[in-house]
């Protein structure tokens, strides 16, 4: 364990006092609400600051996106790691670094294609009209909506029979927690997360067997079989594919639509430019991401001494790169606090949020989410919606990692 895990683990615990050891508290009413006024507060301390316990942590577009694309910070140092040693059967690509990423990675890119993405569109479109034909008065979009599309989509890419998909709402519930820290996380969570992992794997064994005994035209047929010069996926490796596949192949569509939804609906002006620029809704997609994006933050470790803004960072110290402030650094885009649907319009400017990552560790998923994301959100304003609850009535989920709302109340008129 490293010195930084260290400090963590002893100030961490089911009593754990989150702000001693981010710097500021994740479970404040106020910050689920607004984590951006507070982001605002910890950029005026500086570009890059050290809490308590020694975990650095930086609001700056220039410095996260400088450590998402430099190799010496990454995700497990030797003798430790960001989370406590999980095996190596558990572990997908995501948390892995070069070379296993890269090769996981590059026999995963086989199977999960842009071309396949594109594919989806019809799909895609048909399933929005079924979700939202025949809806009127109040209903909740996460439920109705936002939620059973990824769900729908990405079970079908796999292969997954219609009658388990309720299978995975608990599990993918349990997972999404703990994409939180552990030092973050009671015991009873990291056990439930556990549990549901070990389960989602055991379905998924089952199933790739059927695939391996009779090949169909899925996304798990292909992982089955995908290759690369001889180098496969093992048994493990595919099982840790799958699960992530599942998992971050609906969490942060979820709240792309969710959060866009919002968004749009607390600003009638923006509103109105969308319903007028359909032509504009993938860029207008790219500045709803940028401005309440589904990931918030994400973790490195230094693998060995490295320098960040003129800092040393100590090999095995971590970092904490708060993405979601990254995204309104005024430093880096101007006006940040303001929603803008043509800021990415006519080529105007390229899409440089950190919403998807950056580096070698940039979302495999994104064009599928993008994808959804542009089809659900034009679709569903070119009805008359409106919003049911005041913003007091809104509740977000307990994730830190994940910014996404438990339910958004809304009244769709025929």
């Amino acid at each position: 364990m490293t010195d930084t895990q260290d400090q963590v683990a002893r100030t961490s615990g089911q009593d754990a006092d989150a702000a001693a050891i981010l710097g500021f508290d994740p479970s404040d009413p106020a910050f689920r609400a607004d984590p951006y006024a507070h982001y605002r507060s910890l950029a005026a301390g500086g570009r890059l600051r050290q809490t308590a316990v020694g975990l650095w942590v930086s609001t700056s577009y220039e410095l996260c996106e400088q450590a998402l694309r430099d190799p010496r910070f990454g995700h497990r140092p030797e003798g430790g790691g960001l989370w406590r040693e999980a095996p190596q059967r558990n572990r997908s690509f995501l948390t892995m670094d070069p070379p296993d990423h890269t090769r996981l990675r590059r026999l995963v890119s086989k199977a999960f294609t842009p071309r396949l993405v594109e594919r989806l569109r019809p799909r895609v479109e048909a399933l929005v009209d079924e979700l939202l034909d025949g809806v009127s008065g109040e209903v909740d979009l996460i439920s109705a909506l936002a939620y059973p599309l990824p769900v729908i989509v990405i079970s079908e890419m796999l292969g997954v029979p219609p009658r388990d998909r309720d299978l995975f709402k608990g599990w993918s519930d349990a997972l999404a927690r703990g994409l939180d820290p552990d030092f973050l996380l009671p015991e009873a969570e990291i056990a439930l997360r556990d549990e549901a992992r070990a389960e989602f794997a055991a379905y998924f064994r089952e199933l790739a067997a059927e695939r391996r005994a009779e090949p169909r035209d899925d996304l798990l047929s292909a992982l089955v079989g995908v290759s690369d010069g001889g180098d496969v996926l093992s048994e493990e490796e595919l099982l840790a594919t799958c699960v992530l596949l599942l998992v971050a192949g609906h969490e942060t569509t979820v709240n792309l639509i969710g959060n866009g939804a919002l968004a749009l609906l607390r600003h009638p002006e923006q509103l109105a430019v969308f319903r007028e620029h359909p032509e504009n809704a993938a860029a207008a997609v790219e500045e709803l991401l940028r401005y309440d994006p589904p990931v918030q933050l994400t973790l490195r470790a230094a693998l060995e001494d490295a320098e960040l803004g003129g800092t040393v960072i100590e090999r095995g110290r971590l970092v904490l790169l708060l993405t979601g402030a990254a995204n309104r650094d005024p430093s880096a885009f101007t006006d940040p606090d303001r929603l803008a649907l043509l800021r990415y319009a006519e080529g105007r400017d390229a899409p440089r949020h950190l919403s998807f990552g950056h580096g070698v560790h940039f979302c495999l998923g994104a064009p599928l989410a993008r994808l959804e994301g542009r089809i659900a959100l034009k679709k569903l304003f070119e009805r008359d919606v409106a919003l049911a609850a005041g913003d007091a009535d809104l509740v977000y989920r307990d994730n830190l990692v994940l910014r996404g709302l438990r339910d958004l109340p809304v009244t769709i008129r025929a």
